[in-house]
């Protein structure tokens, strides 16, 4: 599930315990710790597993499947008002009231930046960061022990290029693999504008599917 802000959250529950019940009536957790979420004096809350997002973790050393879920107040049984998925939900079915469509179609490219190094620090007498991949621009001159072939794009001149430019080819290729595996639709892959920008394309689909 994720806390109000989108950060992903989890719990690992042993396969030795599930049962019946579990999928029937969910797996208590304590909500206080949420932000934005419950006060310490009324933190339980329940998840509601959702059977049809079940797929198996690419990453983990043990097989390990995930199920996303809804929250739920355990008292009365109703979606908590401050989950997102619940709220996804809230909106497509106010859709329909409202007589406008059927089904809200969301799109969603996933951009990003894949680097070598990256620092950071926050205090009062050291503030600032460094950012490093080889493929910057600021590498032009950079001493490599096989060589600088200079295979990197210009300032904003990442977008479409063909490898050796596009260093990370290879690994979005992987990552739509694995997505696909998990059951996600996926369209494309590319090179972004910047320099170590790369983005994902996926189909569209339902609002709450393609945010799971």
């Amino acid at each position: 599930f994720t806390d109000p802000k989108g950060k992903l959250q989890h719990v690992t529950m042993d396969v030795g315990i599930l049962d019946e019940e579990m999928l029937d009536e969910g797996v208590m957790f304590d909500g206080s710790s949420i932000t934005g979420w419950k006060a310490i004096n009324e933190s339980d809350m329940l998840l509601k597993l959702d059977l049809d997002t079940i797929h198996m973790d690419p990453f983990v050393a043990q097989s390990t499947m995930v199920c996303f879920c809804d929250v739920l107040d355990p008292v009365t049984g109703e979606k908590y008002n401050r989950d997102p998925r619940g709220i996804a939900k809230a909106a497509e079915a106010y859709l329909k009231t409202l007589g406008i469509g059927d089904t809200v179609y969301v799109g969603p490219e996933a951009e990003f930046f894949v680097f070598d190094d990256v620092k950071f620090k926050a205090d009062p007498y050291n503030t600032g960061f460094k950012l490093d991949s080889t493929e910057l621009p600021s590498n032009d001159d950079t001493d490599y022990e096989t060589g600088n072939l200079g295979h990197r794009p210009r300032v904003k001149g990442g977008y479409f290029p063909v490898p050796p430019i596009d260093s990370a080819q290879d690994m979005r290729s992987e990552m739509l693999s694995v997505l696909s595996e998990m059951g996600v639709t996926v369209e494309k892959h590319h090179h972004e504008v910047a320099a170590a920008q790369h983005e994902l394309g996926l189909k569209f689909d339902s609002l709450v599917r393609n945010a799971d």
